[in-house]
């Protein structure tokens, strides 16, 4: 919920003159924003699992490990230098799997 901090507070006194026709009208107008959401449409949006790919191509640029990186001998994730949390002489573990 968003709140609007540059409005004018109201004081305790003010508060408590608020008539209970003004309170049920504005927990109308909160219940009136909802959203209505077609399921049929987002449905129709959705891929399965084991859908048919063949047709599909990768159009994303695979780049090797570079010089100042590392693959994690835990996640086999490539991670920074920085990264680097334990270097056993042949084993390389990132910060993540060695915490």
């Amino acid at each position: 919920m968003a709140t609007d901090y540059d409005t004018p507070r109201k004081t305790d006194d003010e508060v408590g003159e608020d008539s209970i026709e003004e309170l049920k009208a504005r927990r109308q107008d909160k219940g009136a924003s909802t959203v209505d959401v077609d399921e049929a449409d987002l449905a129709e949006s959705l891929e399965l699992p084991g859908a048919d790919l063949s047709n599909e191509e990768l159009s994303v640029r695979v780049l090797p490990r570079q010089a100042d990186e590392f693959t994690c001998s835990r996640c086999f994730l490539v991670h920074h230098r920085s990264q680097l949390a334990k270097d056993d002489g042949t084993q390389l573990v990132c910060k993540e799997c060695a915490a």
